[in-house]
């Protein structure tokens, strides 16, 4: 957890073949699972978030295929990520669920 800025960015784009500037929120967490940085463009500039938790740990969502370095996650799964709740074990129900095709609403 020792990537500012450059470092995030470069790990974007070497490691997962992004582009930072393309809008995503990209989540890098700490092996211990204590802490996370949040690296964000927003149109002028590059943002750095951290959240370290006083207690517990961030509960990460189990990758499908053991040799994945990315995950997709949805708005809401990333505010449960940020919020502390478990995301192992719970899931979404078809009414929760967003398609891919679809124009968001509201």
């Amino acid at each position: 957890m020792r990537k500012g800025f450059n470092g995030l960015a470069a790990l974007v784009s070497e490691r997962l073949q992004e582009d930072v500037r393309g809008g995503t929120i990209y989540v890098f967490g700490n092996r211990r699972r204590t802490r996370i940085k949040v690296l964000y463009w927003d149109g002028s500039g590059l943002w750095v978030m951290t959240k370290r938790l006083e207690a517990g740990t961030f509960s990460w969502p189990s990758r499908a295929d053991g040799g994945k370095v990315k995950l997709r996650l949805a708005p809401e799964a990333f505010a449960m990520l940020t919020d502390g709740v478990d995301l192992k074990g719970g899931r979404l129900r078809a009414w929760y669920e967003r398609e891919e095709d679809q124009p968001s609403q509201g």
